[in-house]
């Protein structure tokens, strides 16, 4: 079935809670990294996806974004892993320093047995690459249709088919209707209803930097690197290949009001990060210009994605704040097991049950584990010293147990025999 306008306020008829047995139409609401996957999962599938983007183009703002393997495979599922791997910079390790002395506490290595072990390797991109990316194989997929400046309100549905309606007053009909619209979902506000998201109290800073500006013995060309200090910390990493160096500085100052991309001054932003006083810290931090700002916000788990032939999938199901590193692969793992999930069954209502009951506890878990994060990353004194003496004693394979959960996700996709309680894998 085609999306096509609907004909006297009704949706083209389909078989009752069934995938037809011509290719379904699945209405995608939101053109970012969740929704494109989520297309080109669908129309793997042997389905076809109209994907509605609220803004007049197709594009992704932001900067870095780290890839996980989990995340590798994911892309790979869609067609895209080699092309993902080539694209990023691939990291050798997670290194993690302690922003007051300097001191290098250890690190999380991801060469050789990380790669032998979790199967892919950790890399780096540019948000707009791997957009880039999800975006060209879309155009070249005839069962795509994507329609930017296409703001959808809201939905409804019946026995035969799922509604989005437009900000115009106009509709898109289609046999189910995945909602990838951010953390600031239309269709999540219609089908959980939970209100504004949750402010974190803690504001990031953002800048990226050419890397010939940047000191050759702080590039550190193959690392992403925290430095942790009280009440605050900052990482950086190389992205595009490596010509720029992408800074993420984060200060926990109890912010109460969201805000999203606004310009700060590099004054501001050197007073926030004051507890980092390691001076190499402070060099980098001095070569940032252009900073932008947002409060970091995100949602508590909730147990409903669904209703009916209406789902949610990515940052409109589980927001969670970027700690993890894992918002952009949980988008992607999501769209995988929904599009394996239309190859294995034909009750459509069934399907987006299964896929949300699936997905629930792994994401759940990794939303609880990146808000707890932020005590690994602000202590002060004494606390700051304990925690440096637990990282420092632990071995590259407890380090490798330790984000073994997130990290490794086979046999995909069925994952019910694996513990998402935020312990590693039996």
């Amino acid at each position: 079935m085609s999306a096509l306008p609907e004909r006297d306020g009704q949706p083209p008829a389909a078989p009752p809670d069934t995938l037809p047995g011509a290719p379904a139409t699945v209405v995608v609401v939101g053109g970012g990294i969740g929704g494109l996957a989520t297309a080109l999962a669908v129309s793997r599938a042997g389905h076809r996806a109209v994907v509605l983007e609220r803004a007049p183009e197709f594009a992704e703002i932001g900067a870095g974004i780290q890839i996980a393997p989990n995340g590798i495979l994911a892309l790979e599922r869609l067609g895209l892993g080699d092309a993902v791997r080539a694209a990023g910079v691939h990291m050798a390790e997670l290194r993690f320093m302690d922003g007051v002395t300097g001191e290098h506490v250890t690190s999380l290595t991801l060469t050789e047995r990380y790669r032998r072990r979790f199967g892919n390797p950790y890399v780096v991109v540019h948000r707009a690459e791997l957009h880039g990316l999800l975006l060209k194989a879309c155009l070249a997929d005839a069962r795509i249709d994507l329609r930017a400046a296409t703001a959808v309100t809201g939905y409804r549905q019946d026995g035969r088919g799922a509604t989005a309606l437009l900000a115009g007053g106009g509709t898109v009909a289609g046999d189910a209707l995945i909602g990838a619209d951010g953390i600031h979902s239309a269709v999540r506000a219609q089908l959980v209803g939970d209100g504004e998201p949750r402010i974190s109290g803690i504001t990031v800073y953002r800048a990226i930097v050419p890397m010939e500006r940047v000191p050759e013995e702080l590039r550190l060309p193959t690392s992403v690197t925290w430095w942790a200090g009280p009440h605050c910390h900052f990482v950086h990493y190389p992205i595009a290949g490596g010509a720029f160096l992408n800074l993420a500085a984060s200060r926990d100052n109890g912010a109460t009001e969201a805000i999203a991309g606004v310009a700060v001054g590099e004054e501001l932003v050197h007073a926030q990060l004051a507890g980092l006083t390691a001076p190499a810290a402070r060099r980098l931090l001095a070569l940032g210009e252009g900073w932008r700002s947002w409060v970091l916000v995100d949602r508590d788990p909730v147990d409903g994605w669904t209703d009916g032939r209406v789902a949610l999938l990515g940052d409109a199901a589980h927001p969670m704040l970027h700690y993890a590193a894992q918002g952009a692969c949980q988008a992607l793992e999501d769209a995988v097991l929904l599009g394996e999930l239309m190859v294995q069954t034909t009750e459509l209502t069934d399907t987006l049950e299964r896929f949300a009951a699936e997905r629930h506890a792994r994401t759940a878990a990794i939303q609880r584990a990146a808000r707890e994060s932020v005590r690994l990353w602000h202590p002060a004194g004494e606390d700051a010293t304990a925690r440096n003496k637990l990282l420092g004693g632990l071995s590259e394979d407890e380090l490798h147990e330790h984000v073994a959960w997130m990290h490794d996700i086979r046999p995909f996709p069925s994952m019910d025999h694996h513990n998402y309680d935020g312990e590693p894998w039996a």
